[in-house]
């Protein structure tokens, strides 16, 4: 097992709190589990009594443990809520309600659901919403006819998440054991739809926004992608098998909670299911939220100390979303009560800024902004997004890690500094080796670049870093040329009597490529150097904007800003706000979104100018005409 880890299994359906004792360092006793005598109804008044005090006094109260359903009590230094959809859940089939988070999956039943502790949480002043979500249902593969779907193999190699493997080489271990997954892609089409719509008055009827409930915008229900995109003749669904040692296949982009006897009679609409077996039926759930305005960066409450949330209670929806919440809180829970059990002083938060990751900025919009409906996290809310990119997560996070005392692999640490060796060792070999235009050009087509065209420029020497810079040029281009170079100088320095041995070593260095692990974020950190001077002029503009007033008649169309998404532009055109600053805190409307806003509206005010100008201009040339 895993040390110092002790896993116990109850329904947490209360908070234990302690008066004016927050701030990460209050003297609690050793964690222990008691039994139902020591629990009782007092401490529940006593703990809410303690965050109404310290709530008069200014002060915060700290958390000292939870109560369970079974009247147990587990105290502690921090607790960290992750009730995803059981916050309040109800399942919904139909027209049928059930009280609970989720259908169990090998068996009949659900999991009872959390109430308790959603009444405690709305007890303790914290503003809890309604969100739902959805899932299709689980089909038996056996009855899939899957010659007339479409595979959609796994690539090979499979690159691994882990920078840990890419260093050491090593294989994802489906890929080593040769038992990779192929899912395959079907589609809907027009008696698809027409039963969609057809059984619409049979969905249900939720608790938030109406009875329409509030719905992940980005992973819609096949029934709100027919309402909303009636012009297309069909939606891709994947089919996706659960598992190496089970029949069960997961439609993604089928969720829709019909009635169970409706179900089967939709999915045998699309190519290869028509004889298709539901073992386990599409259903909704619809749960409770804390709207994340009332957490800070750490994703700590602001009024209860010690107290974290993560995952869907913040608002989000997704299972990587709620990962990242998990290893935020979970690294500044478990520093906090670590440092109190030592009676160290509070650890300095953990915390990641916009610039240093996706974590960062899906936790900035949601505590600063919270949200109103289930929150993803896109590459398009990021305003740092050229510099957030997959192939220098390690470059960017991995020694945070380290500071933080929550990294410890010496391989990772070992792989991050080969890693920062070999980007600095590659682009200084790029930038020191040199060719004349006119070599270049005849090296491969567009490598010269403009300057081939230019008299008096074909003849001037270029880097390999600056080829690089050109839109249509690999690494692999450059790459090839510098090994042809640096074998034809090593053959005629090994052809010489005495070599001068550095030169021998900066040739035999000019012919050997990049290493593999490098290979990506090389190729990468030069072709966006120039994009990320940009970039930060942006953002350096967004900033400079906040106080300027947006013009009232604007209209927020996608004719006049085709760089916004159909979100953005519905709440700027819904809220009509005064300043970029304005704006700024409105939940969705990122900061990218706003550079992008503030640029569009400056060159509309720069063309009004230069038409006013020129209108003027025309009227005097007139009178003197005259």
């Amino acid at each position: 097992g895993t040390e110092n880890l002790e896993v116990m299994e109850g329904s947490a359906e209360d908070l234990l709190l302690e008066e004016g004792r927050g701030g990460g360092g209050a003297p609690f006793g050793d964690p222990d589990v008691r039994g139902t005598e020591d629990a009782g109804r007092e401490d529940v008044e006593a703990t809410r009594a303690a965050l109404a005090a310290a709530s008069r006094e200014g002060e915060r109260a700290a958390v000292r443990g939870v109560v369970l359903a079974d009247g147990r009590r587990v105290e502690c230094r921090a607790v960290i809520i992750t009730t995803g959809t059981f916050l309040g859940g109800v399942l919904m089939i139909g027209k049928d309600r059930i009280s609970g988070g989720r259908y169990l999956r090998e068996e009949e039943g659900v999991e009872p659901p959390s109430n308790g502790l959603a009444v405690t949480l709305r007890n303790y002043g914290f503003p809890l919403g309604r969100l739902k979500t959805g899932t299709p249902a689980r089909v038996d593969g056996r009855t899939i006819d899957w010659d007339l779907c479409t595979p959609q193999p796994t690539e090979i190699p499979c690159p691994p998440f882990s920078y840990r493997r890419q260093f050491t080489g090593e294989k994802v271990p489906n890929e080593a054991r040769g038992t990779m997954i192929t899912c395959h892609r079907t589609k809907t089409n027009a008696k698809t739809h027409e039963l969609v719509m057809k059984y619409a008055h049979l969905l249900p009827e939720y608790d938030g926004d109406g009875g329409k409930g509030t719905g992940p915008r980005y992973c819609p229900s096949i029934f709100k992608k027919v309402e909303r995109f009636p012009d297309r003749d069909g939606h891709t669904s994947f089919l996706e098998p659960e598992g190496l040692h089970t029949d069960l296949v997961y439609p993604n982009g089928m969720s829709g909670p019909y009635p169970e006897e409706i179900q089967p009679l939709i999915l045998r609409t699309l190519p290869g299911l028509a004889d298709v077996e539901i073992i386990k039926p599409a259903y909704d759930v619809e749960y409770d939220y804390v709207d994340p305005i009332s957490l800070t960066h750490t994703l700590e409450t602001r009024s209860i100390s010690g107290l974290y949330m993560a995952g869907q209670i913040c608002g989000t929806t997704g299972y990587e979303e709620a990962g990242a919440q998990g290893i935020i809180a979970g690294a500044n829970a478990g520093r906090a009560a670590g440092a109190a059990s030592r009676g160290d002083p509070p650890p300095s938060p953990f915390v990641l800024g916009r610039d240093e990751g996706y974590i960062g900025v899906l936790i900035d919009d949601l505590v600063t902004k919270g949200t109103s409906e289930p929150y993803r996290m896109f590459t398009s809310r990021a305003e740092y997004r050229l510099s957030l990119r997959a192939d220098n997560a390690d470059l960017r996070l991995t020694q945070r890690a380290v500071e933080a005392g929550i990294l410890h692999d010496p391989v990772r640490i070992i792989a991050l500094d080969a890693r920062r060796a070999g980007l600095r060792r590659g682009t200084e070999r790029l930038r020191n080796f040199r060719l004349i235009v006119s070599d270049w050009a005849g090296r491969g087509a567009g490598m010269g670049g403009a300057d081939v065209e230019t008299k008096g420029k074909n003849g001037h020497r270029k880097s390999a870093e600056e080829v690089l810079h050109m839109p249509h040029v690999t690494l692999r281009d450059v790459e090839n040329v510098m090994s042809e170079e640096g074998e034809k100088r090593l053959a005629a320095l090994l052809a010489e009597e005495d070599p001068d041995p550095d030169a021998v070593a900066a040739a035999r260095e000019l012919a050997d490529p990049a290493e593999g692990y490098m290979y990506d974020t090389l190729e990468a950190s030069v072709k966006y150097s120039q994009y990320l001077d940009r970039q930060e002029k942006d953002m350096e503009s967004y900033r400079k904007s906040q106080g300027y007033r947006i013009p009232p008649d604007i209209v927020y169309e996608h004719s006049a800003f085709p760089s916004l998404s159909k979100e953005e532009l519905e709440k700027l055109e819904k809220f009509r706000p005064v300043t970029y600053a304005d704006a700024s805190n409105i939940s969705g409307i990122t900061p990218q979104a706003l550079v992008q806003l503030f640029n569009s509206i400056s060159r509309r005010g720069r063309t009004r100018d230069r038409d006013r100008r020129e209108k003027e201009l025309g009227k005097k040339t007139a009178a003197k005409v005259l």
